[in-house]
């Protein structure tokens, strides 16, 4: 292993200002695969968001974090913990992909690695997802890599002018530990 943040086929890395044409691009996919719809932004606001990101101090553990392709240097994805209780022991995260770098394994391995930094090293016990019910894709992996459903929120979300459950998915350390080596990627 070269670095704990480099495993087979991702990186990942500090947000850089030369990132906001990647993170522009994930707007327009999410908005087209039905997860995420929000008021156009100029390509000076994403400009200026990743340039606010790159000089960001940590938050001590809520952070984001890009996903880069080993071969190729790529941006393909992001990563975040936007949530985190210390005092109970609970982080909640979120990851998008680009849609050409979807089913991949890119998304797997990214979440092997935060979730082995957050339950290994930080000694955090639970960790959580909320994705969107119409969100097959998404839940499928979640299920592969061990997360179960813990709950569901009817008609939570709003989004294309219809109400939508979020889908709350959960994965203890212990469950980590047995499914994934702390060690290895």
């Amino acid at each position: 292993m070269t670095s704990f943040w480099t495993g087979k086929r991702v990186r990942l890395r500090g947000i850089e200002p030369e990132d906001w044409t990647a993170f522009m691009r994930f707007a327009v996919d999410e908005e087209r695969l039905g997860d995420l719809l929000q008021p156009p932004r100029s390509a000076e606001g994403f400009r200026a968001w990743a340039k606010e990101q790159a000089a960001a101090n940590s938050d001590g553990d809520r952070f984001g974090l890009a996903i880069e392709a080993v071969d190729g240097g790529e941006i393909v994805g992001a990563i975040s913990s936007h949530q985190a209780d210390p005092r109970a022991g609970w982080f909640e995260y979120g990851i998008t992909m680009g849609a050409e770098h979807r089913r991949k394994g890119f998304a797997a391995e990214a979440v092997v690695m935060l979730l082995r930094f957050m339950f290994g090293e930080r000694r955090y016990h639970k960790c959580q997802a909320r994705i969107f019910a119409h969100n097959e894709a998404s839940l499928a992996l979640h299920r592969r890599l061990g997360f179960v459903e813990e709950g569901r929120l009817r008609d939570h979300v709003f989004f294309a002018g219809r109400h939508e459950d979020l889908v709350v998915m959960g994965l203890l350390a212990v469950e980590f530990a047995q499914l994934h080596s702390i060690s290895e990627l």
